[in-house]
């Protein structure tokens, strides 16, 4: 048994005993059960892969156990995929609705391939005497493809949820995704050779079987480290660029292939091409694993500052960052996600909260962290009594304040919202967030990598940090709540909007009712009074239908038709309202092209306006002419007139009037319905002389 065997039956007996203590100890959840079985069909291969190699120049027994091998390799791809869109991630709900059908496939097609695929060709090929190579047959080749556009996109999910990991959880699953993507970025590369040679290489499977015992041991540094399973990251679903992976993934792959043609060209044996490709690849894991280390990226920025005398921060730098990561957010919970985030990155704090102070005053608000759940953060928020004892304690306390060295209540109160992670820790420093002398919330930040204490320069930059998140929060509360005032002021112009035209409605329906007393007997006026009620019911429900189709701009559609015959549509009835003398002088028209409906609220608005502005006696003309171009419908009160100033400044504004019981809408919808049919309205009134309203259209030019 050769050392190539020797390695798959050891891969296979530690992935197995991984799964099995992952099954048997974890707490049982859909996130584990996927890992556990991923392990064993990584832990089959490897097995499937040493009775290859031990049936040495065998070729059909190799061949058995190769179909075997390559339907355990199979289900790879989907369990794999499903667990990088699933681990970690507090909304992986989310990406597994959305890649739905891609899972589906991967977990569907490959084990069909290699179930009832033509795997091999039947052809075996002797590269060098003793070691055979089966070519690949076509349903091989595609299942080798499906194979390396599995792990590619497993690599990319997990690098996305590595990227939206920050503090504490990052340091939970940074071994987890490091060992997976040592194992799939080799496994990539031994699937492409496979695909560039057409044929099976046990040497290079050989070299899986090693990649899956480094993987293993780097799972378990990360199944050491308590909650690594329990997480709530909330990666976005942008795709990624500058991938960390794939460029670690290239590297290896370069040196490997460069490694591999080398091999083949000055030696006559492969066995050794396994041995060097191992150490390559470990040599790459210890590297990788030292530029991903807090701790060391920590102790060069000392030795930089200790011994080339500079500062510990590069102030220009680090301000510039933080200002670039927040100055987009517009909304509370993204501002609150950024600066912790920021706030990790500067001080290498690998767990930081910020909790925010609520309108009322009453109740902390979880607003981001590192390392809290929002189930967690609900279980330790305080209550009532020891919110106000904060909150009046920090109304006093502008500077950082290390609460491990307190015993106040309001300290232990912020102990409580803060866990400790780890035992040998730096202390918990707890940063306000006050503007003047209102307290918005607070940043508490500890377990600093190393358990370096915090200096005094650490706290004047928390300082600042700190009063800038807080304007950041006041300017976004400020821009929320003009928004809200926003969005009910539209609200509230869509009403005034919708109860004028049911005013108008109303009124027209009362005039109806006044001439009923005295014209009940006439069949005409019955028959009239009843087309009348029905075209008013048929004008509420279209009120109310448009109600779901409000737009920003007013839309017309204008039709041909007779303005004096809209005029005298609206003037119906009016002759016989009593205390009222109406005078009318419609002059010929030419044709013109306006919305109908609209227009008759403009004339109809009008009337009424004039109506309410005389006294029992009053005069109300209404005449139509042509002059310069402009088709003109004047209506003329000598009612109690407006002002040169009313008129000027708020006769066409919404909600502006001066009648008792008006809405001061009217003049404004219609002000928009004329202007929108490239019209104007001209005013002349005097206080107690009545009024004269121009509405002016334009006439159709000659052809």
């Amino acid at each position: 048994m050769n050392t190539a065997t020797l390695l798959a039956y050891a891969s296979a007996l530690f992935g197995g005993v991984l799964a099995f203590a992952v099954a048997w100890n974890e707490r049982r959840s859909l996130i584990n059960m996927i890992f556990a079985a991923g392990v064993v069909v990584l832990a089959a291969e490897s097995i499937f892969t040493g009775m290859a190699l031990l049936a040495g120049g065998t070729v059909d027994a190799m061949a058995h156990w190769q179909q075997w091998r390559l339907l355990a390799t199979s289900f790879l791809p989907g369990t794999w995929l499903f667990f990088s869109l699933s681990y970690g991630r507090g909304n992986y709900r989310e990406f597994l609705h959305r890649w739905r059908y891609t899972l589906v496939f991967f977990l569907v097609a490959p084990p069909l391939l290699a179930l009832f695929g033509n795997i091999f060709d039947g052809k075996v090929i002797e590269p060098t005497p003793g070691r055979y190579e089966l070519e690949l047959g076509l349903a091989g080749y595609g299942l080798n493809l499906l194979l390396l556009v599995g792990m590619v996109l497993v690599l990319m999910n997990l690098e996305r949820t590595f990227r939206a990991s920050v503090g504490t959880m990052r340091w939970r699953i940074k071994f987890m995704i490091l060992g997976l993507v040592v194992l799939f970025a080799v496994r990539s590369y031994t699937t492409s050779e496979t695909l560039i040679l057409r044929a099976f290489d046990l040497p290079l499977e050989a070299v899986d079987s090693g990649a899956l015992f480094i993987a293993c041991l780097l799972l378990v540094r990360s199944l050491s480290r308590e909650g690594h399973f329990a997480m709530d990251i909330y990666p976005s679903h942008a795709v990624l660029q500058g991938s960390l992976t794939v460029t670690l993934a290239g590297i290896y792959l370069l040196v490997i292939g460069v490694l591999a043609k080398l091999v083949g060209k000055f030696q006559t044996g492969g066995s050794s091409f396994t041995t060097e490709a191992f150490v390559v690849l470990v040599a790459l894991v210890v590297l990788t694993v030292v530029l991903l280390s807090d701790r060391f990226r920590l102790l060069t920025s000392r030795f930089v500052s200790r011994h080339f005398q500079r500062p510990t921060y590069d102030y220009r730098t680090v301000w510039r960052k933080f200002t670039e990561s927040t100055a987009s957010c517009v909304s509370q919970a993204e501002l609150s996600q950024a600066a912790v985030k920021s706030i990790t990155d500067i001080f290498q704090a690998l767990s930081v909260t910020m909790w925010l102070v609520d309108d009322k005053k009453e109740q902390l608000i979880f607003a981001a962290s590192t390392f809290l759940s929002s189930a967690r953060a609900e279980e330790l928020r305080p209550g009532k009594e020891g919110v106000a004892l904060v909150i009046k304690t920090l109304e006093g306390q502008h500077d950082p304040v290390d609460i491990d060295v307190r015993t106040d209540d309001w300290a232990v109160t912020l102990q409580r919202c803060h866990p400790e992670e780890f035992r040998k820790g730096s202390g918990r420093v707890c940063v306000p967030m006050v503007v003047g002398n209102e307290v918005l919330g607070f940043i508490i930040l500890g377990d600093r990598v190393g358990g370096a204490a915090f200096a005094w320069q650490d706290f004047d930059l928390l300082k600042c940090i700190g009063d800038q998140i807080a304007a950041g929060l006041l300017n976004t509360r400020l821009s929320e709540k003009l928004l809200q005032a926003k969005e009910l002021e539209a609200f509230q112009t869509m009403s005034a909007f919708f109860v004028h035209d049911m005013k108008n409605t109303a009124n027209t329906l009362n005039l109806m009712l006044q001439n009923l007393p005295v014209h009940f007997d006439d069949p005409a006026f019955r028959a009239d009074a009843l087309r009348g009620i029905a075209k008013t019911g048929e004008h509420i429900n279209r009120l109310i239908g448009r109600l779901s189709s409000i737009r920003h701009e007013l839309q017309i559609k204008p039709v041909e038709g007779d303005l004096n015959e809209m005029v005298a549509k609206a003037l119906a009835g009016w002759e016989e309202v009593a205390g009222i003398n109406l005078n009318k002088n419609l002059q010929p028209l030419p044709r013109l092209f306006f919305d109908q409906e609209q227009m008759l609220k403009v004339t109809t608005n009008l009337i009424f306006n004039a109506r309410e502005a005389v006294s029992r006696s009053g005069q109300v003309q209404i005449r139509t002419s042509q002059e310069n171009g402009w088709a003109i419908l004047a209506v003329t009160d000598n009612g109690c007139g407006m002002s040169a100033e009313f008129v000027s400044r708020s006769l066409f504004r919404p909600f502006q009037t001066t009648k008792k019981n008006g809405l001061g809408i009217g003049m404004f919808q219609s002000k928009m319905i004329v202007e929108a049919h490239k019209g104007r309205i001209e005013v002349e009134s005097e206080t107690g002389k009545g009024a004269t309203f121009r509405v002016l259209l334009p006439l159709p030019r000659n052809k």
